[in-house]
């Protein structure tokens, strides 16, 4: 029940949230138009975002103890949070929010789980006898890296109707049975939240989707799980857990490997959009939307199930 009632209150305030918002997105013009890169041929609302947003934010604050991590996530997401809605106001318009702002607020954010000793310090070395511990230079660099990289990542793979929500869904579970097993509370916490908002996001963002949660949404998630997974599946240090955030995010790590191999094969900008993701490639192949994500959640629970057997291995 600890855990189970915030998860609870997250999955109602995003039930309840959504359909206000939406009527509010189509009533203001809030919606992501369609244009040749994308797949909707209607204009969808773009205010999921922000429910999931207060959904979380609201159950850290009721239930979460005011702990570095929950300061780490609150302070670092809501700038993301309301970058991304900066950045999803512009395409309302048929506008660019201009790439270097975005980049150096990314970067910027990605300091901000270091102010609160939220970091990657080091690994057991391979015989499990001590701790080999990195440079501070590197753990700055290790850490940044990760929160930078998956933030952005989810929001890559936010392409298809319920793929980035389903697959931020599927690795909160792991995370959460992760920090269950090695009982670190706040990292369940946290992940139970993302849990609960995750699920019922997925019930108003699956094809076809009545609403999409934008890049404020996305960005806001990636960078919520992405802290998540350091201060719980990498706090123990060991080869093994460090396995686990990276199988649990298997899907968007791989998709981004796979886009910027071929984005540098084709001579392109890395931050270009295209239609060079997993997802695209599937539909190309003949899936349908239903498909292909169905497909990417089979893979992305594959990934899932192995991090879980590798934490209980690792017990």
């Amino acid at each position: 029940m600890q855990y189970f009632i915030p998860l609870l209150i997250s999955f109602a305030v995003v039930t309840l949230l959504v359909p206000v918002l939406r009527k509010f997105a189509l009533a203001t013009g809030f919606v992501d138009r369609p244009n040749n890169r994308k797949i909707h041929s209607a204009p969808i609302p773009l205010l999921g975002g922000v429910a999931i947003y207060i959904a979380c934010a609201g159950s850290i604050l009721l239930f979460s103890r005011n702990s570095d991590l929950t300061k780490a996530v609150l302070i670092g997401g809501t700038i993301l949070m309301l970058t991304g809605l900066t950045d999803d106001w512009f395409k309302t318009r048929g506008l660019d929010f201009p790439v270097w702002p975005r980049l150096l607020i990314y970067i910027g954010v990605s300091t901000v789980p270091l102010w609160f000793g939220i970091e990657i310090i080091g690994v057991s070395n391979l015989q499990f006898t001590g701790m080999v511990f990195f440079p501070v230079w590197f753990v700055w660099l290790g850490t940044m890296a990760w929160v930078f990289g998956i933030t952005n990542m989810i929001n890559f793979i936010d392409g298809v109707d319920g793929l980035a929500s389903g697959i931020v869904t599927i690795a909160s579970i792991a995370l959460l049975v992760a920090a269950l097993v090695k009982r670190q509370e706040d990292s369940a916490m946290l992940a139970a939240i993302l849990v609960g908002a995750g699920l019922a996001f997925l019930a108003f963002n699956f094809y076809p989707a009545k609403i999409f949660m934008g890049d404020a949404g996305a960005i806001f998630l990636g960078y919520t799980i992405a802290v998540v997974a350091i201060d719980g599946a990498f706090k123990s240090a060991t080869f093994v857990s460090i396995l686990v955030p990276v199988l649990a995010l298997g899907v968007p790590i791989m998709d981004t490997a796979i886009v910027f191999t071929r984005r540098l094969l084709k001579g392109n900008g890395l931050h270009h959009a295209d239609k060079l993701h997993t997802h695209h490639s599937l539909m190309k192949w003949g899936l349908s939307q239903t498909q292909t994500v169905s497909f990417l959640y089979l893979i992305g629970a594959l990934f899932s199930l192995l991090s879980i057997i590798v934490v209980l291995m690792g017990r």
